[in-house]
């Protein structure tokens, strides 16, 4: 198949961090793809049939290829598209880049303590000092992980908590970080409208706690 002839689709879900970190690379790189909405928590057999192991969003389909995991994709993709590099091109930079995108993500369970998040938070505030973004002087493959996941969705759900996790006074880095964050079209075109996500993440509250 052609270049320009190249076939790419997107399964995801509007409130996933995974699936809305994905969306950001694709279009930070310029790809056209075809996106595809689930309706979780049902699951389409067209999920199934090609995610079978985890059954989850995100899966990326280019031409002939299947992905899932929101790491392998944005992996995946940085390396088969080489224009506006994600992941840092020194050998430890990537590392590390990987390194914290991993720590992230494994805080993201309900089950984790505030206090563990406060830790993970003080180390990202330590990171990001002295830089534009994570990735440096442009969204990189940090940002687009913690980024779908710390400010537009556990900040979220925090809110919904009554918690201020990030107050300004005690993470003046990670505050500026996010009103970078903000500022990207590319991300605000990404994130899902804060009320109605708020209103679903409610529901979804009420209904674990009627169970």
């Amino acid at each position: 198949m052609a270049k320009n002839e190249e076939s790419v689709k997107l399964l995801g879900f509007w409130i996933s961090p995974f699936s809305r970190r994905v969306e950001m690379a694709l279009k930070i790189k310029g790809i056209p793809y075809e996106y595809l909405e689930e309706d979780l928590p049902k699951k389409s057999t067209l999920l199934l049939e090609l995610n079978p192991v985890h059954k989850k969003v995100p899966v990326l389909v280019h031409n002939d290829k299947i992905l899932s995991e929101s790491h392998v994709i944005l992996e995946y993709i940085d390396q088969t598209w080489n224009n506006n590099p994600i992941l840092p091109q020194d050998p430890y930079e990537k590392a590390m880049a990987r390194f914290w995108a991993k720590f992230v993500d494994e805080q993201k369970g309900i089950d984790v303590a505030i206090e563990e998040i406060r830790e993970m938070l003080m180390f990202l505030e330590k990171e990001v000092t002295g830089k534009y973004f994570f990735g440096g002087k442009t969204i990189g493959f940090l940002d687009m992980v913690a980024g779908s996941m710390i400010p537009f969705c556990l900040a979220r759900a925090w809110e919904c908590m009554g918690i201020d996790m990030t107050p300004e006074d005690t993470f003046p880095e990670l505050n500026r970080w996010i009103k970078k964050l903000n500022e990207a079209e590319i991300v605000r075109e990404c994130i899902p409208p804060k009320d109605k996500h708020i209103e679903r993440m409610n529901k979804i509250v009420e209904r674990a706690k009627s169970t």
